[in-house]
């Protein structure tokens, strides 16, 4: 009973600090809780999670494995394991453990909730929306379930759920987290259908009332894209060597950036469609490279500032350090991450090699596509066409900057070219990561890795042009937004 205490203890202190922003603290005491008590579970999984916060990664996958083997019984930890295997950038073998809770457990909800997100991850879209259906039926108020099944395809009149998502919103009223999730699914759905003054009643409603429950002031952001420019000057950034020849066998990353819904996971299949490239996803490594060498710091304005200072090659390698431990194949990797914009001027000085995608969109589409999409975690200033506005300016003045002190260092690609000119845009792409091309690029979507990004389903179909001005269907409710972007010196035609 003592030595249970004792690692319950080390668990809660593990936890703790990684709260509290020491990862480096929080591995210790998971590296002593499994010392105290080897092969217990819940201190093995504790230190995988506090080593991909640490960037100490390599190893991880063969340890989780060991753990899944001996866990293979138990549902309820299958789900941790799978959830881990995520974090790694593994999302067939979490939908293995997945697959296998749901078949221990075959009535519990939580089972088929994670596997029909694997599901969705994996391209299995037809049996991801059966198994979010399954949920609904056990769990009608599981409202992430209803807006994830309403993603999955474009609904039609004869096979949509709209009838079925209003009866839920009439019984919710008064529940601001249902009503949110089933605003945007029903806005979704009645979009598909072309009913497009209706489906904006229902999106303003829900995104009105998720901002309202947010305490983001899109000032803050503003300011420190500004503080990015100033401390990131040309005078820093005149130490960026040019973009570096293939050193010998060193891995390339390719960072495919832009705001969200601007066509990044397009790029992103395109190019890892090629052999020689595979897609890690949307990682926070970067970030999470930045905060340790820096590390621990009292605001983001503080981490700004030192960011600038310190040894950009150290961050350069325990950046490469960490994504070793996804332990892929292939030279050539993606970080697709879309707000790694942020951090263009670091990226050119940390990683030499690397290669920069720039997405660029039609401004109106791409605050439109922004705003009717329901972010699981970040852009809070999505939620209202005056914070997208202010802040769409103000990234748009980053960007600029960016031109002016690294000239030539990144490629923009813009999505409109794109889909009007496939193959030329492509080859472009492809030449600029250095690679030679492939005519499977052309078919991304028979891409087979899993996608795991908001645009999963989109990716599984040949590029369309359905997407162009959709903004015109909006034309009227969208002009407070139009009007300010102009103000701002933003063509919107």
């Amino acid at each position: 009973m003592a030595a249970q205490r004792s690692i319950d203890s080390l668990l809660m202190l593990s936890r703790k600090a990684q709260q509290a922003g020491d990862f480096r603290a929080a591995l210790e005491f998971a590296e002593e809780a499994v010392a105290a008590v080897p092969g217990h579970v819940g201190a093995s999984l504790r230190r995988l999670e506090a080593r991909a916060w640490t960037g100490r990664t390599r190893g991880s996958l063969q340890e989780l494995a060991a753990v899944e083997k001996s866990v293979w019984n138990d549902a309820s930890t299958l789900q941790q394991v799978g959830a881990l295997y995520n974090d790694l950038m593994h999302q067939r073998d979490a939908y293995r453990c997945y697959q296998r809770a749901l078949d221990l457990d075959p009535h519990n909800p939580r089972s088929m909730y994670n596997l029909a997100a694997s599901a969705t991850l994996t391209g299995e879209l037809g049996r991801a929306e059966q198994l979010f259906t399954d949920v609904i039926a056990r769990e009608p108020r599981d409202f992430d379930a209803y807006v994830n099944r309403s993603a999955l395809r474009t609904q039609t009149r004869d096979l949509n759920h709209v009838d079925e998502l209003r009866r839920v919103l009439a019984a919710e009223g008064g529940n601001p987290a249902g009503e949110v999730q089933l605003c945007y699914a029903l806005a979704k759905e009645l979009e598909d259908m072309g009913e497009y003054r209706e489906s904006f009643v229902f999106l303003k409603r829900g995104a009105d009332l998720r901002r309202s429950r947010l305490s983001y002031q899109v000032a803050s952001d503003v300011e420190a894209m500004a503080e990015i420019a100033r401390v990131f000057d040309a005078a820093r950034l005149a130490k960026v060597v040019p973009l570096q020849a293939d050193a010998a066998d060193a891995p390339i990353p390719i960072f495919v950036l832009g705001l969200p819904r601007s066509g990044t996971t397009l790029v992103d299949r395109i190019i890892s469609s090629h052999t020689a490239v595979e897609s890690l996803g949307e990682l926070s490594d970067l970030p999470l490279a930045v905060m340790r060498i820096v590390g621990r710091s009292p605001g983001k304005f503080d981490l700004i500032r030192r960011s600038a200072s310190v040894d950009a090659a150290q961050i350069g390698r325990s950046y490469i350090e960490s994504v070793a431990g996804y332990e892929r194949s292939a030279r050539y990797f993606i970080d697709k991450t879309p707000h790694n914009y942020l951090y263009i001027g670091l990226i050119a000085l940390a990683l030499p090699q690397a290669r920069i995608l720039h997405l660029r969109r039609n401004p109106l589409d791409s605050c439109y596509a922004m705003y009717k999409t329901l972010f699981r975690n970040g852009a809070p200033f999505s939620y209202d066409l005056g914070d997208l506005a202010t802040y769409y300016l103000a990234r748009e003045k980053l960007m600029d900057h960016w031109h002016r002190v690294l000239p030539g260092r990144f490629l923009d690609v813009d999505y409109e070219r794109l889909v009007a000119d496939q193959e030329t845009v492509s080859r472009q792409v492809v030449a600029h990561c250095g690679l030679e091309w492939q005519p499977r690029c052309l078919e991304f979507y028979n891409n087979e890795s899993a996608a795991a990004t908001a645009s999963a389903a989109q990716v599984r179909q040949p590029i369309y042009r359905s997407s162009v001005e959709r903004w015109r269907s909006y034309h009227t409710e969208l002009q407070p937004l139009a009007h300010a972007l102009r103000d701002g010196g933003v063509n919107c035609s």
